[in-house]
């Protein structure tokens, strides 16, 4: 056991002397935060060694600073890009991260440093702090271990490899001071307020394995100051490291902080976390796909009575992932039967969206969209480590119960790979989906004086925040204002809250001065204003879940909407594909945006720059499938003959064909106020 204090002095003088040989000029890339370590214990930025040197005497010698200017300034070797290490995390990329420990979907940070025994050892205790909702950053030799075991790090899966050398742990601190500035109202320079936050709010722990040399035990001790426990398997003795069985690391940290978590096992060969949830299996890692375009795959939850719901009965109608070849494209469709004495009929498509976010609290499934645009994979690691199709069952039908034990008496999962009767169970899901539509029909902004939001894509669009009203539904099309009251009957703390419209600014745009504090508040301070009828000016945020895309042709002077399931080239010369990874992940882009179906057939569609009058383009499919409702809507808004001037890829492939055909069944958008 190596004594904590004389490694402390030593390692001290250590840092101290490296820090007195520092030359040339540093910073880091990508923050608004200097060197956030040092800028929030002094609140002076440090750009230079000259700078770095003042400010590490104003902080005392503290071994914090001083280690962050070592790293800065390249004294410790920064990973280079081809290491899976992310060294210095970028603020774009830390809001991601760091308001989820705001609003509490992660419970708190882990360190991981030093060197485990065995890979195992890391492995075991990496996926504990997994499954306990843990945020975990990893320095030092534990990354390589865990690596040599096959276990994925990243930021998508919640273990964060920060760098090959103890030392860059750094940046586990750096991560704090930054949450603490970003999200917690800390000023730079606020030293006691920036301790009195990591103490409060950060519910922070270090695990601490042998191999560190002094500088590194001095760095490691240092973190006493911010209240954060150092947590060891009896390799190290001194004043606040705290010694543990192995099997009781993450436990005994976890306590150590009052973090509490109840965690129960899926028995499911394959992790099962929301540590998984921000991942993607590409192409080339999966095994099996459905939907997505490639085959029918569509998902439905329904409310049953008692009787016809067995609880935790799982089965699979078709064929199972033994007889699928890989990398082939199967039909799905995923039946959700629940009942309970306290939920209601209109709950079920609030419930039913619940299954994007289960499927990917999954380590080998991927899940994104919604009703009948489903697209789901299961990667080929997680089939040769024997997950099945009816384990997706399992994992639902856990969920469901775990997360709505006061709603949910039982649930039961039928998942059908048969096309045939996959089609055939489609067309009682497009007749659910339709009835759920008609409730909200009729419904006029101007009648309510709340409307709702979702940010339950915020897993991957971090900043995007949908802002629902009875006459725009959410852009994913699965929630209408009406579901998204009920969902926030259901979990007042969830994704669904009410959001009051306040004055308005703005009558045609649909700006309203309570949207507008609630949009700035949830999108983490990046979107200031948001107009809920326009895409010229301050136009909602996208996500990926879109049904639709809207975007500005400025050659003709009006709109084209293309929907997700046309593979082709629009005339704006894009996919559906490459629009999607031009707006989406939160984007707030003028002249775009992520629709729904149902809201091109609303009053409100383009109001503020005049209206359905302006749409000049949709692929055929599109136009089939909303045409008999855009036409009764024409008819309505005194535009009949409107639908047989709208182009699409058989009649207008290109803009120059657009342009010729617009000006030939003289489109009204051409002769409108011009766009730009």
């Amino acid at each position: 056991m190596k004594d904590v204090q004389d490694a402390v002095i030593r390692g001290n003088e250590l840092i101290g002397e490296k820090i007195s040989r520092l030359q040339g000029d540093f910073f880091y890339e990508e923050t608004a935060y200097h060197l956030p370590v040092s800028y929030a214990l002094t609140g002076r930025p440090v750009h230079s060694a000259a700078e770095g040197k003042e400010v590490y005497r104003a902080a005392g010698g503290s071994s914090l600073v001083g280690t962050e200017l070592l790293i800065a300034s390249g004294e410790v070797p920064r990973p280079g890009p081809e290491e899976p290490y992310t060294g210095f995390i970028p603020d774009a990329v830390l809001r991601k991260l760091g308001y989820s420990l705001v609003d509490g979907s992660i419970l708190g940070l882990a360190l991981v440093i030093g060197s485990p025994e065995t890979g195992d050892e890391a492995a075991g205790i990496c996926r504990e702090l997994q499954e306990k909702l843990m945020l975990t950053f990893l320095a030092g030799k534990v990354v390589p271990s865990l690596v040599g075991k096959g276990v994925k790090v990243g930021t998508d899966f919640r273990l964060v490899p920060l760098g090959p050398e103890p030392l860059q742990a750094v940046h586990f601190v750096d991560i704090i001071a930054r949450v603490a500035m970003m999200f917690g109202g800390v000023a730079p320079g606020d030293a006691d307020r920036l301790v009195a936050y990591a103490k409060e709010r950060a519910k922070a722990f270090v695990i601490v394995f042998p191999g560190l040399s002094d500088e590194e035990i001095a760095f490691v001790d240092a973190l006493k100051a911010l209240s954060i426990p150092l947590i060891t398997p009896a390799d190290y003795q001194g004043e606040g490291w705290i010694t543990a069985p192995l099997d009781d690391l993450v436990g005994r940290g976890m306590e150590e902080k009052g973090i509490k978590v109840n965690v129960t096992a899926i028995p499911i060969p394959m992790g099962c976390s929301p540590a998984f949830e921000g991942k993607s299996i590409r192409k080339e890692e999966m095994y099996v796909e459905f939907g997505g375009g490639r085959s029918p795959a569509f998902e439905l939850l329904r409310e049953k009575p008692a009787d016809e719901v067995t609880d935790g009965k799982v089965q699979v109608i078709g064929p199972e992932i033994e007889d699928m070849q890989q990398g082939s494209a199967m039909p799905l469709a995923i039946l959700v039967d629940v009942s309970g004495r306290s939920i209601k009929k209109e709950y079920e498509p609030v419930l039913e969206r619940r299954i994007h976010n289960f499927i990917n609290y999954g380590e080998g499934s991927w899940h994104v969209a919604q009703r009948d645009l489903i697209w789901v994979r299961l990667s080929a690691e997680a089939v040769k480590k024997g997950v099945r199709i009816r384990h997706l069952g399992d994992l639902l039908a856990a969920k469901f119960r775990m997360d709505f034990p006061d709603l949910l008496d039982a649930v039961q999962v039928t998942l059908i790979t048969d096309e045939k009767k996959v089609r055939e169970a489609q067309k009682e899901a497009e007749r659910v989906y339709e009835e759920r539509d008609q409730r909200i029909r009729g419904m006029k902004d101007k009648d309510v004086d709340t409307f709702y939001s979702c940010t339950l894509c915020q897993t991957f669009a971090p900043n995007h925040v949908c802002i629902i009203t009875p006459e725009r539904p959410a852009l994913c099309g699965a929630i209408s204002w009406l579901d998204g009251r009920i969902a926030y009957e259901i979990a007042p703390a969830g994704a669904n809250q009410p959001v009051k419209k306040g004055a308005v600014i703005d009558t045609l745009r649909g700006e309203y001065e309570g949207v507008n504090r609630f949009v700035k508040k949830a999108s983490h301070g990046e979107v200031d204003r948001c107009s809920l009828y326009g895409v010229m000016e301050y136009p909602m945020t996208c996500c990926g879940c879109f049904e639709c895309i809207v975007l500005m042709l400025p050659e003709v002077n009006g709109f084209m909407v293309v929907n997700r399931e046309w593979k082709g080239v629009t005339p704006s010369g894009m996919t559906f594909s490459t629009l999607a990874g031009t707006i989406g992940g939160g984007a707030q882009t003028p002249g775009f945006a992520g629709i729904s179906k149902n809201y091109i057939l609303s009053e409100k569609f383009l109001q503020a720059e005049g209206g359905i009058a302006r749409l000049v383009w949709m692929p055929s499919l599109l136009r089939e499938e909303l045409g008999p409702r855009l036409k009764e809507e024409f008819v309505k808004r005194g535009l009949d003959g409107l639908f047989e001037k709208i182009a699409d890829e058989t009649t207008a492939p290109t803009i120059e064909d657009l342009t010729v055909f617009l000006i030939r069944v003289k489109h009204p958008a051409l002769d409108m106020h011009p766009l730009i």
